[in-house]
C-alpha cells in the first residue's frame, strides 16, 4: 500500500476512510455530540448512601425526595441527521449541586451508573411535574434522539433497529453512561426505546402502548406476572418484589356546593332599574366555576408483594387506608370574569371607527327643509355687509337650538340611554348638580367612600399609569362608560353619554359653573390628555368668572381684593439661564390680574398681534429716548398696585418700589406644549430665528414690565430687575468723594450685552395696568378650542384616552380583593402588571399587542383570586370553627393554587382529607337516583355513626364512596442477577399506568454482559 512507503511520522495524516457510509456517519455524529457536551465517562450525582432492596444490599446514589419537582430542569439541543432525515438530540438534566471529589475517589471501579441506581430509588415515585420518561423510569439525567420535523417520525421496526444499534455502538465507543433514547412512531404516542451502559452491566429499555387494556393485566397479578416473566430469572424462590401503586379519582360533579360569585341581575340593568348598581365601582368575580376537578391520588409507596391482594376478584386497595393523599385542581380554560369582561369589551371599543354622529345617527343635527338653504346663499350673506347681531351668535343658543334639533329627530325611546339611567350617571359625576336641585329626596351618590388617601401608593398609580386620580371627574367618566359599554347599549350608549357630557361642559363654561371633581391650578402633565383639557377648560371658566365678578364690582381704580397670584416671576423668561428668585426675595407677588377687570371693548381695542410687533420695532428704533420717555412717565398716575416691597425704593425718584398686578402665565396642555415647541424648532437656529423665538417667549415679561411701569411711574430698568431678578443686579460697597462707605449697584454682565432682550422689552414696553392689556391666556379661544376637542372626539378616541383610567381602576380592585385573600402570586402579578403598565401607557398610542398583555395579566390575577374563593368555599373554610383546623385549610387551599401537587397531611383522616371525602361521596349520591337521594341520611351522620374503617365500609360501602379510579399506577422493582444465575444482581423496574382508553408498560431490564 501507499501508506507502507510514508515515513511513520506522517501515518496520522492519512485521512480516515472509515466512516464512509451513512450509517456510520451518523453514528460519528452522536459520538461528536456526546464529547461535545462532555458526556464521557461516569456522571457525577450526589452523595452515596445505602439501599436494600431484596436479598442484597447495594451502595446507590439517591437525590432527595420530591427534588424532581422542586428541581431545575435544564436542556441543550443540538441536530444531526442520518443521510436526509434530521434528528435532533436533546440532553435533559436535573442541576445538581457539584459533589465532592473525595466521594468520587471512593466509587468502586466497577460501580452500577447513576441511572441504574435511578431506577430504584422511590425517592421520587410519580413526580407531578415532569418529563414523561422522568415519571416512566425516575431518571434525573437522560438523552433523547427524536425527529427534528413534528410530522416526521420513524414507524418500521428495521428502522428502529437500525438506531438502537447506532446509539449502541456510539455508546460503547464513547464509555458514555447516560441514558439514549430513541423516539420512534408517531409523537404523540410518546413511545421510547433506549439503552444505558455501563462497566459490564447494560440496561434495556422497552415500551408497549396499547388503546385497549387487556383484562388479565387490569390488576396488579397479572403485572406480576408479565414483570416475573420478563425478567426469567432463573433464582428459586424468586426474592420479593417491591410495590408502589397510586390510585387517582377525578371529581367532576361540584353541583351540591353553589357557585360563590352572585352574578349581576343583567335584566334589571338592562331594564334601567339601577338602585342595586353603584356606579363607579367596577364588578369582581368568575360567573362560572374556575375549578372543573379535583384529582385525588391515592398512594401506597412502599408494599412487598404478598402484603396484599388486588386481583379481579377481590382488591385490599380502600383510598380510605391509603398512607399517602395527594391532591391536584385542573382549572376551568379561560373562565368567565366579570373585570376580564368589562376590559376586553372597553378595549374593543379603540378599533371602532363611527363617529358619535354616525352612530346615533346622521339626522341628529339635520336642519328642517325650510333651513336647509342652497349653498349659493351662504355664500351670499358672505358679501353683504349686513352685521350680524352678537346675541344671534350666542354659543347656548346654538345649543339650545342642536338640542331641540336631537330631540325633534330622535324621540325619547330611541335614545340608547333612558332617562333613568342618563340622570343618575349624571349625578354620579357632578354631584354638585343635587344641591340645585329643588327635590331634596334626591340622593348624592356617595364617590370618596372607598377611594384611597392622597398619601397612600394607590392613589399615586394614576402618575405612573398616566391615568387621572381616582377621585377625578375623569375617572369617574371611564367607569361609567366602562358600564354604560357593558351593560347599557354598547357603543350607542358610550356615544350618547358623551354628548350629553360634552353639552354640560358646553353648559358649565356658559353659565360659569365650575367643573367638580378636578384639581385647582394649570394642567396636570402627569395625567391622560383628557383630563388635562379639561382642567384648562375649568382653568377657563375660573378666570372667565373671575372677570365676570370683577366687572360687576370694578367701578374705579381701587386697591385690588381676593387670593395671591403667581409666584414664579423670577424666571428669566428670554433666556432660561438663570434660576427663580425665591419668595421671600420678591416678596408676595401679584393680585389675580382677573379681578381687575375692564369693558369688553376695550379688550376688542387692544392691537393685534401684527400692529403690537409694527409698534415695537418702531419704538425700538428710538435710541437714546428713554430719559425722556421716563420724565413723562413719572408724571403718569400709577395704577394696578398690589402692595410696597419691603423697604426697597425707586433709584431716581426715591420713592418706595410697588409690586405690581400682573398677569398668571397661560396654562397649557401637553398637546399645546408640543404644538408650540415644533413652531420654535421649526424657527431654526440662525441669528434671525434666535431672536424671533425670544421675543415669542417673552411675551409674560413684557407684560409684566407694563405693569411695573404703570405701577412705578418713572422707574428705571434698575428697578425692575432689582424686583423680577435680584441676581442680576451686583452691589459693592464703594466710598464716595466725602469718604462715606455706600453701596453702588449695576446690572449685571448679561444686561449690558447689546441688543439684550430686557432691554429691548423695557424700551418697548408701555405703562399699562395689567387690566388694560392685551390678555396673555385668552380664555375665550382656549375654552372654545377644548370644547370643540371634545366634540369631535370619536368613541374610539374616548376610549384610547380613557383606557389607562379603566387599567387604573382595574388594578385598584384586584389589589383590593387580593386583600382579603393574601395570595402570594397574585401579589407577584400585581407589581408586574404595574411595572408593565408604567412602561407601555407612558407613551402616547400604546402598540394594541402591549395593551392586550395588560389586560390578559388583570384577568389572570381575577381568575386566580375567584379560583381562592371557589377552593375556600368548597373546603367550607369560613365554616370552620377550630382556629388551627381553619389555618391548615388555608395553607391548604393556598398551597393547590401555588403548586402543581398537594400532599395531604393525615391522608383521608385529615381535616382536608375528610373534606374531599365527603366530596367524593356527595358526588356519587348525585348520579344516584332521585328517589334513593331522598330516603339517603345526611353523610355527617353517616360519618359520625360508623367510627372505623371496616364500620364505615360496611355501612357506606368503599364502592359506593369513591368511583372506580380514573387512572392505575404501579412501579415493581427487584434486584435480581441476569441472564445467569451466577451474574452480578442488577436493577430490573416496570412501570404501569391504565386509564379508560390507554394502557402503557414502561420497563428497564438490566444484565450483565461480563458474567452471562
Amino acid at each position: 500500500m501507499a501508506a507502507d512507503s510514508e515515513p511513520e511520522s506522517e501515518v496520522f495524516e492519512i485521512t480516515d476512510f472509515t466512516t464512509a457510509s451513512e450509517w456510520e456517519r451518523f453514528i460519528s455524529k452522536v459520538e461528536e455530540v456526546l464529547n461535545d457536551w462532555k458526556l464521557i465517562g461516569i456522571s457525577s450525582g450526589k452523595p452515596l448512601e445505602m439501599h436494600s432492596t431484596g436479598e442484597h444490599s447495594e451502595i446507590c446514589d439517591f437525590v432527595g425526595e420530591g427534588i424532581y419537582t422542586t428541581g431545575i430542569w435544564e436542556e441543550k439541543s443540538d441536530e444531526i441527521s442520518f443521510a436526509d432525515f434530521r434528528f435532533s438530540i436533546t440532553h435533559h438534566y436535573l442541576v445538581q449541586e457539584a459533589s465532592d471529589k473525595d466521594g468520587k475517589e471512593e466509587l468502586v471501579e466497577d460501580a452500577l451508573p447513576l441511572s441504574m441506581q435511578d431506577l430504584l430509588c422511590m425517592n421520587n415515585d410519580f413526580p407531578p411535574r415532569a418529563h414523561c420518561l422522568v415519571r416512566w423510569y425516575g431518571l434525573r439525567e437522560f438523552l433523547v434522539i427524536a425527529p427534528a420535523a413534528n410530522n416526521d417520525a420513524v414507524l418500521s421496526e428495521s428502522k428502529c433497529n437500525l438506531l438502537l444499534s447506532s446509539i449502541s455502538i456510539a455508546l460503547g465507543n464513547t464509555g458514555c453512561q447516560v441514558p439514549l433514547f430513541v423516539q420512534i412512531h408517531h409523537k404523540w404516542r410518546r413511545m421510547y426505546v433506549g439503552e444505558c451502559q455501563g462497566p459490564g452491566v447494560r440496561t434495556d429499555f422497552e415500551m408497549v402502548h396499547l388503546r385497549k387494556v387487556p383484562n388479565q393485566y387490569t390488576h396488579l397479578s397479572g403485572l406480576l406476572d408479565i414483570f416475573k416473566s420478563k425478567i426469567g430469572c432463573p433464582l428459586t424462590p424468586l426474592p420479593p418484589v417491591s410495590i408502589a401503586i397510586r390510585l387517582t379519582y377525578v371529581l367532576q360533579d361540584w353541583q351540591q356546593y353553589f357557585w360563590p360569585q352572585q352574578p349581576p341581575d343583567i335584566d334589571a340593568l338592562i331594564g334601567g332599574e339601577v338602585g342595586g348598581l353603584e356606579f363607579g365601582k367596577l364588578p369582581f368575580g368568575a360567573c362560572e366555576d374556575p375549578i372543573s376537578e379535583l384529582h385525588l391520588a391515592t398512594t401506597w409507596p412502599h408494599l412487598t408483594e404478598g402484603i396484599i391482594v388486588d386481583n379481579d376478584v377481590y382488591s385490599d386497595l380502600d383510598p380510605i387506608q391509603a398512607p399517602q393523599w395527594s391532591v391536584r385542581v385542573r382549572k376551568a380554560d379561560n373562565p368567565q370574569c366579570l373585570l376580564g369582561d368589562f376590559l376586553t369589551e372597553f378595549f374593543k371599543l379603540c378599533r371602532r371607527k363611527e363617529s358619535t354622529d354616525e352612530i346615533l345617527g346622521r339626522s341628529t343635527f339635520e336642519e328642517d327643509g325650510k333651513e336647509v338653504a342652497d349653498i349659493t346663499h351662504a355664500l351670499s350673506k358672505l358679501t353683504e355687509p349686513a352685521p350680524v347681531p352678537i346675541h344671534k351668535l350666542s354659543v347656548t343658543n346654538m345649543v339650545h337650538s342642536a338640542k331641540k334639533k336631537i330631540r325633534k329627530h330622535r324621540g325619547v325611546d330611541d335614545s340608547p340611554l333612558n332617562n333613568e339611567v342618563l340622570n343618575t350617571i349624571m349625578l354620579f359625576l357632578f354631584p354638585d348638580a343635587a344641591d340645585k336641585l329643588t327635590d331634596g329626596s334626591e340622593a348624592r351618590p356617595s364617590t370618596s367612600r372607598n377611594n384611597p388617601l392622597p398619601e397612600s401608593e394607590e392613589y399615586n398609580i394614576y402618575s405612573q399609569f398616566k391615568s387621572a386620580p381616582s377621585d377625578s371627574l375623569t375617572y369617574k367618566l371611564a367607569l361609567c362608560l366602562c358600564m354604560i359599554n357593558f351593560y347599557h347599549g354598547g357603543v350607542k350608549g358610550v356615544a350618547h353619554l358623551w354628548q350629553e357630557f360634552v353639552v354640560e361642559m358646553r353648559r358649565r363654561w356658559e353659565k360659569n359653573d365650575l367643573i367638580p371633581g378636578l384639581a385647582n391650578g394649570p394642567p396636570d402633565l402627569r395625567c391622560c390628555l383628557l383630563h388635562q383639557k379639561l382642567q384648562m377648560l375649568n382653568c377657563c371658566i375660573e378666570r372667565k368668572k373671575a372677570r365676570d365678578e370683577g366687572k360687576k364690582a370694578y367701578t374705579s381704580d381701587c386697591s385690588p381684593s381676593g387670593s395671591s397670584g403667581d409666584t414664579g416671576k423670577a424666571v428669566d423668561r428670554s433666556g432660561g439661564d438663570y434660576q427663580k428668585e425665591t419668595e421671600k426675595e420678591r416678596g408676595e407677588v401679584g393680585k389675580s390680574w382677573e379681578s381687575w377687570s375692564d369693558s369688553e371693548e376695550e379688550f376688542f381695542e387692544c392691537l393685534s398681534d401684527t400692529e403690537e410687533l409694527k409698534g415695537n420695532g418702531q419704538e425700538n428704533g428710538k435710541k437714546g429716548g428713554t430719559k425722556e420717555g421716563s420724565k413723562e412717565s413719572a408724571n403718569l398716575k400709577p395704577e394696578g398696585r398690589l402692595h410696597p416691597h419691603g423697604k426697597l425704593t425707586l433709584l431716581h425718584p426715591g420713592e418706595p418700589l410697588y409690586i405690581p398686578v400682573t398677569q398668571e402665565p397661560a396654562p397649557m396642555t401637553e398637546d399645546l406644549l408640543e404644538e408650540q415647541s415644533e413652531v420654535l424648532a421649526k424657527l431654526g437656529t440662525s441669528a434671525e430665528g434666535a431672536h424671533l423665538r425670544a421675543r415669542m417667549q417673552s411675551a409674560c415679561l413684557l407684560s409684566d414690565m407694563e405693569s411695573f411701569k404703570a405701577a412705578n411711574p418713572g422707574c428705571c430698568l434698575e428697578d425692575f430687575v432689582r424686583w423680577y431678578s435680584p441676581r442680576d443686579y451686583i452691589e459693592e460697597e464703594v466710598v464716595d468723594e466725602e469718604g462715606n462707605r455706600v453701596l453702588k449697584g449695576e446690572l449685571s454682565a448679561r444686561m449690558k450685552i447689546p441688543s439684550n432682550m430686557w432691554v429691548e422689552a423695557w424700551e418697548t414696553a408701555k405703562p399699562v395696568p395689567a387690566r388694560r392689556q392685551r390678555r396673555l391666556f385668552d380664555d375665550t379661544r382656549e375654552a372654545e378650542k377644548v370644547l370643540h376637542y371634545l366634540a369631535i372626539q370619536k368613541p374610539a378616541d374616548l376610549a384610547r384616552h380613557l383606557l389607562p383610567c379603566v387599567i387604573h381602576a382595574s388594578v385598584l380592585k384586584v389589589k383590593e380583593e387580593e386583600t382579603l385573600e393574601d395570595i402570594a402570586s397574585v401579589k407577584k402579578i400585581i407589581k408586574q402588571i404595574i411595572s408593565h403598565s408604567s412602561k407601555v401607557l407612558r407613551f402616547p398610542n400604546p402598540e394594541d399587542k402591549k395593551l392586550e398583555e395588560i389586560i390578559a395579566q388583570i384577568m389572570s390575577a381575577e381568575a386566580i383570586i375567584a379560583r381562592a374563593r371557589s377552593l375556600k368555599a368548597k373546603f367550607a373554610i369560613e365554616k370552620c370553627d377550630q382556629e388551627e383546623e381553619k389555618e391548615d385549610l388555608e395553607r391548604f387551599v393556598n398551597c393547590l393554587l401555588e403548586q402543581p401537587e398537594v400532599s395531604v397531611i393525615g391522608a383521608g383522616r385529615g381535616p382536608a382529607g375528610s373534606i374531599i371525602h365527603k366530596l367524593f361521596v356527595n358526588a356519587q349520591r348525585m348520579t344516584e337516583s332521585s328517589d334513593e337521594v331522598a330516603t339517603m341520611t345526611s353523610l355527617d351522620e353517616e360519618l359520625k355513626r360508623s367510627g372505623s374503617s371496616d364500620e364505615r365500609r360496611l355501612n357506606l360501602g368503599a364502592v359506593a364512596d369513591f368511583p372506580p379510579p380514573a387512572g392505575r399506577e404501579l412501579i415493581l422493582r427487584i434486584t435480581v442477577p441476569r441472564p445467569a444465575p451466577y451474574s452480578k444482581p442488577l436493577p430490573q423496574r416496570m412501570y404501569s399506568v391504565i386509564t379508560k382508553e390507554d394502557f402503557r408498560l414502561a420497563g428497564a431490564f438490566s444484565a450483565d454482559t461480563t458474567f452471562f
